[in-house]
């Protein structure tokens, strides 16, 4: 288990150099790369290669931990099947974008976790009823349900037919259902064992699933607002906008009031990165309720950097930093001093890219040109790739241990 995280954390490093690369063609010139295709390797390795492996990685350990110790050999080579397929796309999307031997590969992740989910869902059934459950649960039907998006976009760019709005209405639909469907619902199922040890209300937490499993579906449509749309359908919009956070709210305010039980719970950096997740989550469903106001989802879906930094939000700020603290606070790696020393450059660069590309985006919408923008944030970028190099370097799969 522990030689997977490790592999996880070098596809890491991996996704954060991809985004260097990126950087640098923005800011310079490399006329050898081709922008599009190499995007489509960055999102798809990072999708495939870091959160979804971990994700799988974590929950096979949560069977574990739940009684069934040979967990791992019965999944083995699902998890080897994803990584040939994740380094698949990575080696064949910058030369051909969407095309026979990238779409295979994507391809096959999916029949992977197909085949996941549905070994999951087995060993869940075999196991005493657990408020974990129905997030796991939720979480695999909501990455099938995404697979949609990635056939119909596939369909799309292999025929070049279709309308802008068919592709970017194809895109979302992958991008919701991963991100506030199987990552969210995967993550919280994992968190769940350790919120019971606060003492937290139960009711409180079934509630928070509800509320968030009912939006999921039509929350899409926040993706599309600018589909045509009756008025009933879109108070159904606004409502699937709001809910969470008043959700998450709750939540929040039943996990304050065992704050004392916190030093006993978590340790030192995982509490510390939980609470930047806590706070990422947070701004990302306020940006989300106020993208039902027509000028704000205008601006939302006009400013290029605007999108960017939301997707970062998500991506770096909420599941990337959970995923650390996680495997942190289980002791699942064993940190040295200068994984620890990375692991604050890396979400040190995690802020500051999100503020300059907000910074950026707000200069686009003044039509206000300013100076630098790119060269700053390969910069940040460098960043990011060099806490991540530390942290990769300061982490060992031989002995398990909490970073200081």
């Amino acid at each position: 288990m522990r030689l997977w995280l490790k592999l996880s954390f070098i596809n890491l490093l991996i996704v954060s150099l991809l985004g260097v690369v990126l950087r640098y063609k923005i800011a310079y010139a490399l006329p050898f790369v081709d922008q599009k295709f190499l995007l489509h390797a960055h999102s798809h390795f990072a999708f495939t290669g870091w959160i979804t492996q971990t994700l799988m990685i974590l929950m096979v350990q949560n069977l574990i931990s739940r009684g069934i110790p040979n967990a791992f050999k019965q999944y083995n080579a699902l998890l080897i099947l994803n990584t040939i397929s994740a380094f698949g796309m990575l080696l064949s999307f910058p030369f051909q974008g969407y095309g026979a031997v990238s779409i295979s590969f994507s391809t096959l992740s999916i029949v992977v976790f197909f085949a996941f989910a549905y070994c999951y869902m087995l060993h869940l059934k075999s196991l005493p009823t657990h408020p974990q459950n129905r997030w796991l649960y939720a979480s695999l039907l909501f990455n099938i349900l995404s697979s949609i998006g990635t056939f119909y976009l596939a369909y799309l760019m292999i025929g070049q037919s279709g309308s802008q709005k068919q592709y970017l209405s194809a895109v979302y639909f992958f991008l919701h259902f991963q991100y506030n469907g199987w990552f969210f619902f995967a993550s919280m199922g994992l968190l769940i064992p350790t919120l019971l040890r606060l003492h937290i209300n139960v009711n409180v937490l079934q509630g928070t699933f509800r509320i968030f499993f009912a939006a999921c579906i039509p929350g899409y449509l926040l993706s599309v607002l600018w589909l045509p749309m009756s008025n009933w359908i879109y108070w159904i919009v606004v409502l699937a906008a709001v809910a969470p956070l008043y959700a998450w709210t709750r939540l929040w305010l039943d996990i304050r009031k065992h704050h004392q039980r916190f030093d006993e719970v978590f340790g030192k950096a995982a509490k510390w990165l939980l609470a930047a997740v806590s706070l990422a989550l947070t701004i990302k469903l306020l940006f989300q309720a106020g993208s039902v106001i027509p000028s704000l989802s205008k601006i939302s879906y006009t400013y290029r950097p605007i999108i960017i930094g939301y997707l970062h939000l998500i991506l770096l700020g909420i599941f990337t930093l959970f995923l650390l603290a996680y495997i942190i606070q289980h002791q699942l790696l064993h940190f040295k001093r200068m994984a620890n020393i990375g692991l604050i450059i890396f979400t040190v660069g995690i802020v500051l890219n999100e503020l300059v590309l907000m910074l950026q985006g707000g200069s686009y919408m003044n039509y206000v040109s300013l100076p630098y923008f790119n060269e700053v944030l390969l910069g940040v970028a460098l960043v990011m790739f060099t806490g991540l190099a530390l942290l990769n370097a300061g982490t060992s799969a031989k002995k398990p241990g909490l970073p200081s």
